[in-house]
């Protein structure tokens, strides 16, 4: 075992403070990665202050890790000493059930092993996550960083980037078609960018006339305000596809109109209850509702591929380790365009 510091939750709503965490030896099949940056996902936030009451204290939060390799088992084949390498929200799996062997590891049959206030699957001990100075993770969750990656902006990839770029590619989006982005946040503005560099026509749809130029700036063609009554009449029936990433309860139907026919809304912000869906408008022009979660490792490598190839990478604030808690309340009020991410190295600071 090795010692590392990190920054954890004690208890639900403290403040996250330094605490030295041990990794485990390197097993045979194992990755051990000093981590370089780290994003910040409003996940953290709810496991930091134990919002879905599941949280184990104290909790090292992120997943959304980058970094370079420093030592490997000698079972590991894929990787050695300094490659630039990723870890995102899953660190383990079964690897044997159907979900495992389709390469869709987050849906394994037996649950995935997260990457923190996870359990693992041989001691049954607490995963702690990315917010330390070192990492040890199994060779088949380590995911490889193109060069033309700039590492400091890579690892919302591994979240936001992931969450967005899966029913893009499931659904095959691409030219000629017409895309909305329901919401410009962290996963909207990542949903603009991949929309637009898969060749879509991309609409965002927000509340707020003050993201018009933010919209277009990221990529967008077209921006439709959902509080203007008249232009949401005029476009219905316009858009083949429409991601969602409103993170809270919300009201669908007026969205579901807005789909032509075979048109589909997949949902990947709201984790909770919607509020009713009017059965009519999924009848009418054959429309369809879906959700989705993070991808599988091998989407996620075509995802980190894709950006690398088309110079796509999310926005990003640059803070200090000592400036989390600043950015857990930042996030909780909306004040960021559009991610944060932890620059490790001031950790030993």
């Amino acid at each position: 075992m090795t010692h590392c510091l990190a920054y954890a939750a004690h208890e639900a709503r403290a403040e996250l403070a330094p605490l030295s965490i041990e990794r485990r030896a390197l097993r045979d099949d194992d990755v051990a990665i000093e981590i370089a940056y780290c994003g910040v996902c409003h996940t953290d936030v709810h496991y930091a202050h134990n919002d879905w009451n599941s949280t184990v204290f104290p909790c090292v939060p992120g997943h959304e890790i980058v970094g370079h390799v420093t030592a490997v088992g000698p079972a590991v084949s894929r990787y050695k000493v300094g490659d630039r390498v990723a870890v995102g929200c899953m660190v383990d799996s079964c690897q044997h059930c159907a979900a495992c062997e389709s390469h869709e590891e987050p849906h394994c049959e037996h649950g995935i092993t997260a990457t923190y206030n996870g359990r693992d699957r041989a001691t049954g001990e607490v995963t702690q996550g990315g917010y330390a100075q070192h990492i040890v993770v199994r060779e088949a969750f380590v995911l490889r960083v193109p060069e033309a990656l700039d590492l400091r902006f890579a690892g919302p990839l591994l979240c936001a980037g992931i969450t967005v770029w899966t029913p893009l590619s499931e659904h095959n989006i691409g030219q000629g078609h017409r895309v909305a982005v329901v919401g410009l946040g962290g996963l909207g503005h990542m949903a603009v960018k991949l929309a637009v560099a898969l060749g879509a026509e991309v609409t965002v749809i927000t509340t707020s006339p003050g993201k018009a130029d933010d919209a277009r700036a990221l990529g967008a063609h077209h921006v439709l305000l959902s509080t203007d009554a008249q232009a949401m009449k005029a476009a219905a029936n316009r858009f083949d596809f429409i991601l969602d990433t409103i993170p809270r309860k919300h009201n669908v139907n007026p969205y579901l109109m807005l789909l032509g026919r075979h048109g589909k809304l997949v949902l990947v912000g709201a984790l909770e209850p919607l509020e009713p869906i009017h059965g009519a408008l999924l009848a009418l022009n054959n429309r369809s509702i879906s959700g989705s979660l993070i991808g599988g490792l091998e989407q996620t490598q075509e995802l980190l591929d894709f950006c690398a190839e088309h110079k796509v990478l999310p926005m990003c604030e640059l803070i200090a380790m000592q400036d989390i808690n600043t950015a857990f309340e930042r996030l909780e009020r909306n004040d960021v365009k559009y991610r944060f991410v932890i620059d490790m190295a001031t950790l030993r600071d």
